[in-house]
């Protein structure tokens, strides 16, 4: 009777393994429309985007060079506003272009933590 009892209990347990990872995996390699990406990460958090397409692939942080007025000929230093902390995450293959094809790369560009810029690549 235990013997039953735990090979039932290894089953319930394999059964509710195999949904859970059947639900993140069909999470993960959820594809888009151009529009249906747009709209749904234009303006989001980070934590959004992370949740709903997980960890990118690969992430940049944009660095301004400490000579930068000097190159351009502008004082772009402004000792009394905010830090603007610009950050690149890279998908691949998660927005369609037409029915069958993906393009290769999708970067989101975030500004201060939110999507301000997405662009799509198939020439990287």
């Amino acid at each position: 009777m235990m013997h039953k009892f735990t090979t039932t209990m290894i089953h319930f347990i394999l059964a509710t393994s195999l949904v859970m990872f059947s639900t993140w995996t069909l999470a993960a390699g959820k594809t888009y429309t151009e529009d249906e990406f747009l709209n749904a990460f234009s303006g989001k958090s980070k934590k959004v985007v992370e949740a709903k397409l997980g960890a990118p692939t690969k992430k940049q942080q944009a660095i301004k060079p400490t000579n930068a007025g000097t190159v351009i000929g502008k004082n772009v230093e402004n000792k009394n506003q905010k830090p603007v902390k610009v950050e690149m995450w890279y998908y691949k293959n998660i927005v369609k272009y037409d029915p069958k094809r993906t393009y290769k790369e999708t970067e989101i560009t975030f500004v201060n933590d939110k999507v301000m810029n997405i662009g799509f690549f198939n020439n990287r």
